[in-house]
């Protein structure tokens, strides 16, 4: 497995930007996909988004679509989140998180992800 921290949360007022990074120490980050997801209050987690181990697969909730993107950096051991033109009900807390299993390019669920970092908040105000 690998140890996952999260950064880049934020208050931010509807309409900006914000891109959230997820540092992975280890080495097999290259080979795992991953994923962001996040929990709201009072809500359950939810997925935002995933990318494949290499990169050329992603996938996006459609609740996201064409405001975030996902994106990764094998050399750097580093993934990506970054957000536009945010809304207050984008406000909650993002979770990084990695595949339990090596080299799977489809999208993830929350149970198939065996690492899990600490979240970082993301408030939008409207």
């Amino acid at each position: 497995q690998v140890q996952l921290a999260e950064s880049g949360g934020g208050l931010v007022q509807a309409g900006g930007s914000l891109r959230l990074s997820c540092v992975a120490s280890g080495r097999t980050f290259s080979q795992r996909a991953m994923g962001w997801f996040r929990q709201a209050p009072g809500k359950e987690r939810e997925f935002v988004a995933s990318i494949s181990w290499r990169g050329d697969s992603t996938y996006y909730a459609d609740s996201v679509k064409g405001r975030i993107t996902i994106s990764r950096d094998n050399a750097k051991n580093t993934m990506y989140l970054q957000m536009s033109s945010l809304k207050p009900e984008d406000t909650a807390v993002y979770y990084c998180a990695a595949d339990s299993l090596l080299l799977r390019s489809r999208k993830l669920t929350a149970q198939d992800c065996g690492s899990w970092g600490q979240g970082t908040q993301v408030t939008v105000s409207s």
